[in-house]
């Protein structure tokens, strides 16, 4: 559980985003100490700070001045702007509201299973590309053991009862059931006891770089 500290509320996201900047400095901070080998008291020693002053930058918890910042990077053998690196990222987040997922044409779509696109992480600079489904199978879907891709694939089932196939093993999935496997490997539903079946596929696979 989340406690209150410095008498802020934790519930309250206005003092989060105000030191968002110190929080990512001092990730870095602390991401080249550790590369480093170095102890906290090392690099304090080092940039001339107490072993507490660097402790509160690396937890985000101070805002450090130029100089501090400029004395930390000669004494990591790192540029001052790679301390803002993670801020200046660009994070993005994909929202789909219940019912709106993009229908789409995937192997196993002219059996009756229908996919539909949650979201797509691995921009251009991406190395590794993540689609998740929420796959739906009824009485007019036809059993298909035989898929086969690239990567991993993790599966877990919101209703309905299937015997799914992954190589030579069956396994019987029920409402909270899942399973994480390498997809290269025949899989697919072998058996539909109950009907309707809704589970979210969750694939992941290396970008195509050549």
């Amino acid at each position: 559980m989340l406690k209150e500290r410095d008498g802020q509320n934790p519930h309250q996201i206005g003092g989060a985003r105000a030191n968002l900047l110190e929080v990512a400095i001092g990730r870095e901070v602390r991401h080249f100490r550790t590369k480093l080998g170095m102890t906290v008291a090392d690099l304090a020693s080092a940039a001339r700070l107490s072993p507490g002053m660097l402790s509160k930058i690396e937890n985000g918890l101070t805002s450090p001045s130029l100089t501090t910042l400029q004395t930390l990077s000669q004494a990591l053998g790192v540029p001052v702007t790679s301390f803002f690196r993670r801020y200046e990222e660009r994070r993005d987040a994909v929202h789909v509201k219940a019912g709106q997922g993009l229908v789409i044409e995937r192997r196993g779509t002219r059996a009756g299973h229908q996919y539909q696109l949650l979201g797509h992480s691995g921009g251009l600079m991406g190395r590794v590309v993540v689609e998740p489904y929420l796959i739906t199978l009824t009485k007019d879907s036809d059993v298909f053991p035989l898929f086969q891709h690239e990567g991993m694939e993790f599966i877990y089932v919101l209703e309905g009862e299937v015997v799914y196939r992954h190589a030579d093993q069956l396994y019987t999935l029920r409402p909270g059931d899942s399973l994480f496997f390498d997809a290269d490997a025949p899989h697919g539903p072998e058996e539909m006891i109950t009907l309707p079946i809704r589970f979210l596929s969750v694939i992941s696979y290396a970008r195509d770089e050549s």
